[in-house]
Order: C-alpha cells, then structure tokens, then sequence
C-alpha cells in the first residue's frame, strides 16, 4: 500500500533528527558515515602558579638577604608581576637577547657589574620610551641630566635614544653612586631616584642598607624588579615561558658611516647606502629629524644596516 505523504515527511524528520543526534555525541563522526580518528584534547592551561624563588640570590655580587620577610616578599611580588605580564615579558626575553651583547661590553669596559644591564629592563623594558617628566631612552634620562653630563639633545639630535651613548651615561652615574654608597644596590637605587633622595633617607632613617631603607613605591621597587628581570630573563623556562631559540630576536648587524657634514635629506641618505628611512631611522633613533646638520667640529657615526648575512664586526666608511 502506498505511504500518504504526510507519514513520509514525518519518517524523513525522525531520520534527520536521529542522525543529528548521533552525529553530537559521536566525535569520532564527522559526517554520515565518515569515521575520523579522535582530535587531540587541547591541554588545558597551567593552574595559576606562585613561582617559587631561589634559595639563595645575589644581585651585583651582593647577596639579598631573602632570610628577612619584607625583602622576600618584595621579590616575591616582582617576580609574580613580571610572570603574569606575557606578552610584556616575553617582548623583553626577546630583546634582551639582542641588546644585552652591546651593553654588557661597555659595562665590563667601565668596570660595571654585569647584573646593572637588568636595569634597562626595569626602566624602558628596551624601548625608547619617554616618560611623563620627559626622561627618554633605554635608560630613561631627563634632559638636563644628560645635557649637564655633556651629551648632544637638541631638536636635531638627542643622544638620550643613542644605545651606546646612553649606557655610557648610565655607567659613569652609577660608578659615582657606588664610589658613595659602597653598595651596588644603593646605586642602582640612586639612579631612579637620585641622589638627594637616597642622602636624605639615609640620613633621617640612620641606615645605609637598601635592603633596610623606606624608600617610595618607585624606589623600593625598583631594584627587586631588576633582579626579578634577571631571574627571568637568565632562566625564562622556569618562570613559564617557552621561547625557542629562533625566536629570540637576534643582535643588529651593520657598518658605521663617519660623518662630518650636513645631510639634506635622510632618505636619499639611506638610499645611497642601500637602504631606507625607516631602517635608517631604527637603527639610528637619536637622529631626530629627517635631515641633519652637525656641530662644527664633531663627528658623528651613523649606523647602516646590513641585509643577508651576519656581521663578526663594524667597518668604518669616510663620507
């Protein structure tokens, strides 16, 4: 006997439905009849973590006396912040990797320990930032601190954004913080808060210890966030990053251009060289504009970058 359409359609819905319903609870099916082999469980993210610190740190050759709660509990703090900011952090494992091998040997040559390199994080996290008071730079200077140290910031030129520059700077204030204080610390401290205000706590708390000092918030903080950045960035596994080692941003490669005279246009400039303004700009950030006139009697070293392969050394070119 002939099936009335209507009983035909229904039987056709249960069908469907019956075959939906299989297909939801069924996730080896991906179609009517298509068997796939199970996916891959993504694995769910790590459980929140409070990092354990090390038994034993030093900062600068000195130790960090963590046996006392307030500087535990400081470290503690900065190493949680700089674990939980992914993104921020990572950027800075990243550049540290390109930017270190240049600080690290104008440290050694000025006598510098080492560990002060961890400041640049704290302070631009490698970037040429400039602040709400007007410091500038990887190291953060105001301008007259720089000008009274003798560097070139004006609208043309701004040696604040000159890395090498800069870090020389950072050097020759923090040896005379040290030649004071006797404590790397103190002098690391002096640098973000300077001088008068450490000598005035020093004074009115009678101690001579950062470690011991009430500083304000920025201060206080400042020297346990290098030494956060220093165990993250030496041991970046440890704290929960997994960064390959191509994914490290690699050193800057280029040749020098001496120079002497005035530049009319930077991006015939950089062409010349074989390359373009923006690269030019990037490798050179204390140049300020888009041309440049130099002061009489100075030479001025302006970097060129190369492509396509990796330089062991800097080649000097008259121009």
């Amino acid at each position: 006997m002939r099936k009335s359409p209507k009983k035909t359609v229904i039987t056709s819905l249960i069908i469907v439905k019956l075959l939906v319903i299989i297909y939801l609870i069924s996730p080896g099916l991906k179609g009517f009849g298509e068997t796939l082999p199970d996916e891959p469980v993504p694995e769910a993210p790590p459980s929140n973590i409070a990092y354990r610190l090390p038994d034993e740190v030093s900062f600068a050759g000195e130790r960090v006396p963590l046996e006392y709660f307030d500087t535990r509990e400081s470290l503690d703090r900065e190493i949680l912040i700089s674990a939980y900011r992914h993104s921020s952090t990572i950027l800075i494992i990243k550049r540290a990797n390109r930017y270190f091998p240049v600080i690290e040997k104008i440290l050694e040559k000025n006598g510098v320990p080492d560990d002060l390199k961890y400041l640049v994080a704290a302070e631009s996290e490698f970037s040429n930032a400039v602040s709400p008071r007007g410091a500038a730079g990887f190291w953060q200077i105001m301008p007259a601190t720089g000008k009274e140290a003798g560097m070139e910031i004006t609208t043309i030129t701004d040696e604040r954004y000159h890395l090498e520059k800069s870090t020389q700077f950072a050097c020759d204030y923090l040896l005379k913080s040290y030649e004071r204080y006797g404590s790397w610390a103190l002098a690391a401290a002096s640098y973000n808060g300077g001088r008068a205000a450490i000598d005035e706590q020093i004074r009115i708390q009678k101690e001579n210890n950062y470690y011991d000092l009430l500083l304000t918030e920025e201060t206080a903080r400042y020297v346990f966030r290098a030494i956060a950045y220093k165990l993250v960035i030496s041991d970046p596994a440890q704290y929960g990053f997994d960064i390959r080692e191509e994914e490290y941003y690699p050193p800057l490669n280029y040749y020098e251009v001496r120079v002497t005279a005035a530049i009319d246009d930077f991006a015939d400039f950089a062409k010349n060289h074989g390359t373009n303004y923006k690269l030019l700009k990037f490798f050179n950030p204390w140049l300020r504009r888009p041309s440049f006139t130099p002061r009489p009697g100075k030479e001025y070293l302006i970097k060129i970058p190369v492509e396509g392969e990796r330089m062991t050394g800097q080649r000097e070119e008259d121009f």
